[in-house]
């Protein structure tokens, strides 16, 4: 990864951190001048992932272009929260698109910056995984084929969370929602359904696309900035965890997007032309237990019958995925892996 890692050794203090670094290794979030794009007021749950995900990149996005940037913002959790009419919790040029039409309406304001001779001007796109993944993907294609000059960001959560927490192709195998309950011999979403966005971006062969999550500030916050480096269509993908959603404890967000990157679930990576350009590497490999006890959606996989069989097929997922991208050195396995 282009990222230059900054450590900090020292425990039990919440003090220590972007205070010790020179003003210009430290993150945007710890910079006083920073947009705060999305500001205080809007009605997030407490904890959300999404809202975190959407002000640490488009904060970014500004530094990157000198607060040179308009975001379209597709109908979904992060519209209806930040915006109930007639107030708005942006501090940016931002415009409301239907559910599945935002990367049209970018590519619409992108042409028209570019008619006018705005080369300056940069746009954003954005949405959840509902108005990506599933409504919003043909529009979204379109955009990749064309090149348009616009990065759009996903906000991954893994449902339809603001109409009651639907399946989405972005949920994962053996989720509970209330369209996928825990019944049944297969309980909760059916192993085979859905698919994965970054890897379709990445077979349309576009400038830049990447992963990132809450979890990891500064890689965020980087790859924002980088994608921002390139012309033509960019996509990154921010795993945001939802309290509501996966039934996790509000103050657990960090952790659980986190254990996402440490068991092998969500990787994180870089690609630039269709070809992957760099991984973060994971240090300390977590089974997928680990990550699947921390979250009530997948609550009916233990208990008193726990289903060791769905969670050695996740596990073998999680596997197939480390091999896939490299994100481990090789050695042996970790504690409840299927070899």
């Amino acid at each position: 990864m282009g990222q230059q890692p900054i450590r900090f050794y020292q425990t039990g203090s919440f003090a220590v951190g972007n205070r010790l670094l020179d003003p210009e290794q430290r993150s945007v979030q710890a910079d006083s001048r920073r947009t705060n794009s999305l500001n205080s007021g809007h009605r997030a749950c407490q904890g959300c992932g999404e809202a975190l995900g959407a002000r640490y990149a488009l904060d970014a996005v500004m530094r990157a272009t000198g607060n040179q940037m308009v975001a379209v913002n597709a109908t979904g959790c992060l519209e209806v929260f930040s915006t109930p009419y007639p107030e708005t919790s942006w501090q940016i040029p931002w415009l409301h698109s239907l559910f599945g039409n935002a990367p049209a309406v970018a590519t619409g304001v992108a042409a028209a910056l570019k008619v006018k001779g705005r080369t300056d001007v940069r746009v954003v796109g954005q949405g959840g995984d509902g108005g990506t993944v599933d409504i919003g993907l043909a529009c979204l294609s379109g955009m990749f084929e064309r090149n348009d000059d616009v990065l759009y960001i996903c906000y991954d959560n893994g449902g339809y969370m603001n109409t009651g927490v639907q399946r989405s192709g972005a949920t994962p195998h053996a989720a509970a929602t209330t369209t996928t309950p825990a019944v049944g011999p297969s309980p909760g979403n059916d192993f085979g359904k859905g698919k994965s966005l970054p890897l379709i971006a990445m077979a349309h062969r576009i400038p830049y696309v990447a992963t990132a999550t809450v979890a990891d500030l500064r890689d965020l916050e980087y790859k924002a900035k980088r994608a921002m480096e390139f012309r033509g269509a960019r996509y990154l993908h921010v795993l945001v965890p939802c309290p509501l959603g996966w039934r996790t404890a509000a103050n657990e967000t960090i952790k659980v997007a986190r254990l996402a990157t440490e068991t092998g679930i969500f990787p994180v990576f870089e690609a630039e032309d269709g070809e992957v350009v760099g991984v973060s590497p994971i240090r300390k490999r977590r089974p997928v237990s680990d990550y699947l006890q921390a979250q009530g959606r997948f609550a009916h996989l233990f208990g008193e019958h726990p289903r060791e069989d769905v969670i050695a097929k996740i596990q073998a997922e999680a596997d197939r995925t480390v091999r896939t991208f490299g994100l481990v050195e090789p050695a042996g396995p970790v504690h409840g892996e299927v070899s």
